[in-house]
């Protein structure tokens, strides 16, 4: 996916100032199992996914448990360094060989205050980003495990490929053997 295109899906910028942004970009990538950012640690960067798959996930005393899933056009951030400039609680990692548009926050930060539209496309981004995951909550609150894996099957068919079934039982909140028996139910 072009640089353009992920800029352009949740708030349209005028030419010039997409151009400022997109000029302190740099283009990365990272190999399968890499870790993008770390839990703890105050991650400076912000990674808009150009190709591949990445999970989010908390560690809870040894075990992973994936929140999140980034695919072509998402960003992968820590909120709290974006926000706040301050250590995540999540790590991403990449399920695939991926491709980035790298752009630190710090420089971001600097351009907020320099240019309304680059601020007003970041204060969208992260009213989006609410969005969802208000959705991935309410969701899990309200719904039971089949009713998600529906939700995923008809929403994120693609998902449901490119990702471990172990991941993606830990996001709906249920076991591998539990997602095997929801499957076979759902065929």
């Amino acid at each position: 996916m072009n640089i353009d295109t992920i800029l352009d899906r949740i708030y349209l910028m005028p030419l010039t100032s997409k151009k400022i942004l997109k000029d302190c970009m740099e283009e990365v990538k990272y190999s399968k199992g890499h870790a993008l950012l770390r839990a703890d640690k105050i991650e400076k960067n912000i990674y808009f996914i150009k190709k591949g798959i990445v999970r989010a996930y908390a560690d809870n005393d040894g075990d992973d448990i994936t929140f999140w899933f980034g695919q072509e056009g998402d960003l992968a951030l820590s909120i709290n360094g974006y926000v706040k400039d301050q250590k995540g609680y999540e790590n991403i990692e990449l399920l695939e060989d991926c491709e980035f548009f790298k752009l630190n926050n710090d420089s971001l930060q600097i351009l907020f205050d320099k240019d309304i539209h680059i601020a007003n496309w970041g204060r969208k981004q992260v009213e989006y980003a609410l969005i969802e995951a208000e959705k991935r909550l309410i969701s899990r609150l309200v719904k039971t495990a089949s009713e998600r894996y529906t939700d995923l099957l008809k929403n994120e068919p693609e998902l449901l490929k490119r990702v471990k079934l172990s991941h993606l039982a830990s996001y709906l909140g249920i076991t591998q053997v539990s997602l095997s028996r929801i499957r076979s139910n759902v065929k």
